[in-house]
């Protein structure tokens, strides 16, 4: 494993800024943090601002690129959302974020800031195509998946046609740009006609999407195919719906944030649906149960650290990302879902034995990182960079959007780039707002 988060001194005059919104519980306890660890208060940057072109940064300056979720304003911004619980328009949300997060990091290098996340990284953790192939091609064990244009339910290059052509009769369907599960369906196929998904998405008459904090299932081949024909333009990632592990009696899994490249904290999640979400009724399981299935099954928790630690090895230019992890059932292997550039939202979690965060939530995990990660930032990075303008502004990021084309694939890993803080060693009241956020 990598040092531990809280290995380096901390800074003399450290300064932060966090490009998110200032309303947000997120924003809030990453302040906390930096507070507790004696730094100055952080320079906060609202994304509805920053969106529009109105921010700057100061030379070696830390600035935490966070969620722009859970806000309408930013959302409509983000994707001309007309009603935040909306399902579409994820692709011209990630178009739209991640031209953003491009200008932000290249205006942070040209005042000599230090970000804590790579624009490329983010962009492809943000697609779970790209992303499911970055892991794969590294070697993390991933789901197998389908790898060709989905075209929509019907047809040659329909699902139902490319899932019975692979032999997979229980596929997970994801919005290739989505969080929070929206959108996502857990699809099984027994035959002709004979289909169920399982999904929080509800339907409306016109054939709108809508986020629902209730899980429903259609079991008709007209309702799948609607639902499949709605969520196909903005790009879809499908998988086998691998078998996971239980805890008394509900499905689990393992959401572990890795910072500066040490496993730091680990949560289990369990639900008696296919999405352990807590906001979909999901609920934080016990991890001393989960660590005693493992060593009866004759592994060790240590397995799946290692694995959440290879997956983030895959995103070298970003501080920290919270990976989620697929216990197959009797806890004997382990394979990674998806990687999160915003996992790191769980409340009252402290640090994992002998990580070096035992007393630390994961905001200040990531502060104590942080003197560390902007040494080895100064250390790669050319002095014009470094030592760049004092203050440095950029054009609004949603017309750069319009712009700017689709990042090409990534490849399966590489050295953290000059400037990001790479890792040291390393309507209805039920209905859910779509705003990116990735609580576990």
């Amino acid at each position: 494993m990598s040092p531990s988060p809280s290995s380096a001194a901390p800074a003399a005059g450290l300064r932060f800024a966090v490009v998110g919104n200032p309303e947000n519980r997120r924003t809030a306890m990453f302040a906390d943090a930096v507070h507790a660890a004696g730094h100055p208060a952080p320079r906060v940057l609202a994304w509805r601002d920053v969106l529009r072109g109105r921010y700057a940064f100061t030379p070696s300056e830390l600035v935490r690129i966070d969620s722009p979720g859970e806000n309408a304003e930013v959302d409509r911004l983000l994707r001309d959302a007309d009603d935040p619980t909306r399902v579409e328009g994820t692709a011209l949300w990630h178009r739209r974020f991640t031209a953003a997060v491009r200008e932000v990091t290249a205006a942070a290098r040209r005042a000599g800031a230090v970000t804590t996340a790579d624009r490329e990284d983010v962009a492809v953790m943000f697609d779970k195509r790209r992303c499911h192939a970055r892991l794969a091609a590294a070697g993390v064990p991933v789901p197998p998946a389908l790898t060709g244009p989905v075209g929509g339910w019907a047809g040659r290059d329909g699902l139902r046609e490319q899932l019975e052509a692979a032999r997979i009769s229980r596929a997970f369907v994801k919005p290739a740009h989505g969080s929070s599960a929206s959108g996502v369906v857990a699809l099984t196929l027994a035959g002709p006609g004979r289909v169920r998904a399982t999904t929080s998405v509800e339907t409306t008459a016109d054939g709108r999407l809508h986020n629902s904090l209730r899980v429903r299932h259609y079991t008709t081949e007209t309702e799948v195919a609607a639902l499949v024909d709605a969520l196909v333009p903005d790009g879809i990632h499908v998988e086998r719906w691998l078998p996971k592990a239980s805890q008394g009696g509900r499905a689990a899994d393992l959401r572990v944030v890795v910072v500066a490249g040490r496993a730091t904290h680990a949560v289990v999640r369990t639900s008696r649906h296919p999405m352990t979400n807590l906001h979909l009724g999901g609920a934080r399981g016990d991890l001393d149960a989960a660590r005693s299935a493992i060593r009866a099954a004759g592994g060790s928790f240590t397995d799946v650290l290692d694995v959440a630690e290879r997956a983030a090895a895959c995103f070298p230019g970003t501080l920290c990302v919270g990976v989620d992890i697929l216990p197959a059932t009797g806890w004997r292997r382990f394979t990674v879902g998806e990687v999160n550039a915003f996992g790191d939202l769980l409340p009252r979690l402290t640090g994992l034995p002998g990580s070096g965060a035992e007393d630390l939530n994961t905001y200040a995990a990531q502060v104590a990182a942080a003197p560390a990660a902007v040494q080895n930032a100064a250390r790669t990075a050319a002095p014009a960079v470094v030592h760049g303008a004092a203050r440095t502004a950029a054009p609004p990021a949603a017309q750069v959007a319009a712009r700017t084309p689709a990042p090409a694939p990534a490849p399966a890993a590489a050295a953290a780039p000059a400037g990001t803080a790479a890792p040291a060693a390393v309507g209805r009241a039920e209905r859910k707002e779509h705003h990116h956020d990735t609580t576990a």
